[in-house]
């Protein structure tokens, strides 16, 4: 059964499908998520530089260390969050790397560990379209019958144009990432799908057809990250030498009412923006802060009459549809 969607209409109502509401409607109150830095690294980086956007330290550069006992960590980040937003529900994050990377054993132990603390709603998985094997998926599906702890997974594909992902060196294409998708379908999985909609090669129609490719595949998520620039990664010396051209401001907002209007409607849209401390960026969001970056979405997405899903009528034999009698 799917939940219901919050985002019809333009008219003082929602205009896209916020992962908060989805939390709430889901687990009755509002979750919150803690970062777990799992002692992992990427297949990427044992057999090349790794993607050029990635820094050294991955994505986690608030995270807690990782030789820290993971319910050390989920401490640190639970104490936190009680303290600032009253929380009482909570999500494990694995958020760093490529967590399915770890050996099976490995990462069942982890699992274990983290549905030990209270409070613990769900475990959220990051990992690579190139690293998700049935084997994985299997013990998963025990863990949460055994549990009733729900078990989600974040897939990095940034883009779904393969001519990108072989510049960024990605190290998978297209088909790895549906594969994965249509593995995990029958486990009922959670699935989210990180996506970047301006990174240097892609236009408008990338964006386009990134919404259709999703809303096509049993996705349940999509987090959208602007294209930032870590100051250690390899993309960091093109950016600064020139060598890349990252599209502007305005025609990112522009890239991301089009994706969202296309975006079927029950798909939720966990982040819209990228969030990195200044400090470690060469690039981010134009220099702007991702809260007026939403302001400025949102103003635009409303002037055009826009929200999620508007066109969404690409599917099912839309030909057929468009010349019913």
């Amino acid at each position: 059964m799917r939940l219901p969607f919050y985002g019809l209409g333009h008219m003082g109502k929602e205009i896209y499908y916020a992962y908060s509401k989805y939390l709430k409607a889901k687990y009755g109150e509002k979750v919150y998520k803690l970062p777990v830095n799992l002692p992992v690294s990427c297949p990427n980086r044992k057999e090349g530089a790794g993607c050029l956007f990635c820094a050294r330290e991955g994505t986690g550069f608030e995270a807690v260390d990782c030789t820290l006992p993971i319910s050390e960590q989920m401490r640190i980040s639970r104490d936190r969050m009680e303290k600032r937003y009253h929380a009482h529900k909570f999500i494990a994050y694995f958020q760093n790397y490529t967590n399915t990377f770890l050996p099976l054993e490995q990462l069942m132990k982890y699992m274990k560990e983290a549905a030990q603390m209270e409070d613990i709603v769900e475990i959220s998985i990051s990992t690579r379209p190139d690293c998700i094997r049935k084997d994985y998926l299997e013990a998963f599906k025990k863990f949460r019958d055994r549990t009733g702890i729900e078990i989600s997974l974040e897939l990095g594909l940034q883009t779904v144009n393969y001519h990108t992902l072989e510049k960024m060196n990605r190290g998978h294409g297209l088909a790895e990432f549906i594969n994965a998708v249509l593995l995990t379908e029958p486990y009922r999985f959670p699935v989210c799908v990180h996506m970047i909609l301006n990174l240097p090669g892609d236009e408008m129609e990338d964006a386009k057809e990134s919404a259709r490719i999703l809303s096509a595949l049993p996705v349940t998520m999509v987090k959208l990250h602007s294209l930032y620039i870590p100051k250690n990664s390899p993309l960091s010396e093109e950016y600064e030498h020139g060598k890349i051209a990252i599209c502007t401001k305005e025609e990112y907002l522009k890239r991301l009412m089009e994706f969202v209007s296309l975006l079927r409607p029950d798909i939720v849209l966990e982040r819209l923006f990228s969030r990195i401390p200044e400090k470690d960026s060469s690039f981010c969001n134009w220099g702007c802060s991702w809260w007026k970056l939403m302001d400025e979405w949102e103003l635009l997405m409303r002037k055009n009459e826009r929200y999620q899903g508007i066109y969404f009528n690409y599917l099912n034999g839309s030909a057929l549809n468009r010349w019913e009698m």
